[in-house]
Parts: C-alpha cells; structure tokens; sequence
C-alpha cells in the first residue's frame, strides 16, 4: 500500500488509461478522484470498482479546458478526500487526424489550447496545497506521437511535444519545493480511443514492436505509479516511453 493516506486525482478517469490509473492507485492505497466531462455512468463504474475492493474513491465532473469547472472540482475532492497529493493529466483532447493542408487554424489552436490549457488549470489548482505541504506528484500522459510523428497527427504531436516542455518546465520551478514533474508517453495503447483502428494497423505496429504487441491500460499505470509513489521521488522532468520498446528501433 505504497500510496496509502494520499489523495490522487486523475483526470479523463471513467475509461481507458485514466481507469487504469485510476484502478491500480487505489489498490495500492490512495483515494482517488475520478475526472469525468460527459459520462457519468462510466466514472460510477471506475468509483464502484474501486470501493468495491475496499478502496475510497469520487467521481467528479468537469471540464478540465475550463478554469472555473476544474477549480470547483479539486474543492470538492478536498472536501470529500483531502488535499491533492498527486494529479494525473490524463484528460483526452479530441483532435481531427488529416492531412495538414486540410487543417483549418481553428481546430488546430483547439488542440493546442486544450492540451495546455487542462494541464495548466489543473495544476494551477492543486499546487497552492503542494507547496505549502512541501511534497506533490504531478504525472503528465503525452504520447510517443511527441517524438515520433505520424502522418495526419500534426495537431496532436505539436500539442504532445508542448505538454512535454511544460512538464520540463514546472519540474524545474517546483523541485525546490519538493515536488515532482513527469511525463508518461504511451505508443498505441488498446483503448476506446484507437478502437477506429483497423486490426492490420494494430498488428503491424505490434510486428514492429520488441514485445511483439501492442500497450494495455494496465501498462501506462504501472508507470504512472512508479513516478506517483516513492520509488520515483529522486526523478522528475524526465519523459518515460511506454511503448513495448518502440522508440529503441
């Protein structure tokens, strides 16, 4: 029960990674606010899990893009679990994937500005409290797609590659306060969000994978709970791939 006492918050939490997240966390100690926008029943079902083996957990909806929604919800995590330990930005920022010449400014600056914008509140938000605690783990989800770009993906590579220079850069103004700043970067990971997939694609990139597959959920959590509990406490603006080994080919 390495996370025990603590409190995490984990946005985008009623499926795929964040469930994940959200799930192993808590079997290892923690309360766990689950972030929801839109699916209520969803995040129940994560919270119900989670009881359900003993653990504490809330759901919370907000829509992490919006300042006055996230602020009124780590006041109610507080107020029902307690301060914010660890804040995983989790929340999935849809984007079109097409070519760049049929990109309009308007989606692509809805990319950017909601990739940043809900790291940038939600921290904003839960850091008064780490400060002042002098301790706090913040884990940011990139993608591989950051580092290794792929055709029609230029919104979400350019909005990837700046939550990793985020991440860098409040690792370096919060490490004088104890506190911890990470990306985890997933390759293709088996969720609700690359089920449009064809099979060939997912086989293809399992071929051209060391581990001969593609990621599970449970894979990413266990990298977001080895930066959230003590066994990453000396490590922090560092980008770790979790990509069956990818990225070394």
């Amino acid at each position: 029960m390495v996370l025990k006492g603590q409190v995490a918050l984990i946005t985008g939490a009623s499926r795929g990674i964040g469930a994940a997240c959200a799930e192993l966390l808590a079997k290892n100690g923690a309360a766990i606010g689950v972030n929801f926008v839109g699916n209520k029943e969803a995040a129940d079902n994560v919270v119900g899990r989670i009881r359900g083996h003993g653990g504490k957990a809330l759901a919370v909806q907000a829509d992490v893009r919006d300042a006055d929604q996230v602020k009124r919800m780590v006041k109610q995590v507080e107020k029902d679990l307690g301060p914010v330990d660890i804040l995983v930005n989790n929340a999935n920022i849809n984007f079109p994937v097409k070519p760049f010449l049929e990109f309009t400014w308007e989606e692509m600056a809805g990319k950017l500005n909601g990739e940043i914008g809900a790291a940038f509140h939600c921290c904003q938000a839960v850091l008064p409290g780490m400060i002042e605690r002098k301790r706090g783990k913040i884990i940011n989800i990139s993608s591989g797609l950051s580092r290794t770009p792929g055709e029609g993906f230029v919104a979400h590579t350019t909005a990837k590659s700046g939550l990793d220079a985020f991440t860098k850069a409040l690792a370096h103004e919060l490490g004088p306060h104890g506190i911890t700043v990470n990306t985890v970067a997933p390759g293709l990971t088996e969720t609700d969000a690359t089920a449009w997939l064809p099979p060939e694609a997912k086989a293809g990139a399992a071929a051209h994978t060391p581990l001969r597959r593609i990621g599970q959920p449970e894979d990413v959590a266990g990298a977001v709970l080895f930066f959230a509990a003590h066994y990453g406490q000396f490590i922090t603006g560092t980008y770790l791939p979790v990509d069956g080994g990818t990225t070394m080919v």
